[in-house]
């Protein structure tokens, strides 16, 4: 694990909810920027799959082996960062 201190600017009603509701400690905030991660593959991976359409090339089962293989290697990737 590393350490890593940030100051952030925030307004004071934001910091009380987030103080209240628990999303203010290094579990939460860990649990923010993974869910973030997530969502930001997920969206590249739909931007690659509209990219593609818009080729209006169909892909060839090697095309989407590959495709399969390389975000397999990028979960991997991800995995063994964690630990």
């Amino acid at each position: 694990m590393s350490s890593l201190e940030i100051q952030v600017v925030l307004p004071e009603t934001l910091v009380r909810e987030a103080e209240d509701n628990g999303l203010l400690t290094s579990q939460a905030i860990e649990v923010l920027i993974r869910e973030e991660l997530q969502r930001r593959r997920v969206s590249r991976l739909f931007d690659a799959a509209d990219r593609l359409a818009a080729l209006n090339m169909p892909m060839t089962e090697a095309d989407v082996a590959a495709e399969i293989d390389a975000m397999r290697g990028e979960r991997r990737n991800v995995h063994a960062d964690r630990g």
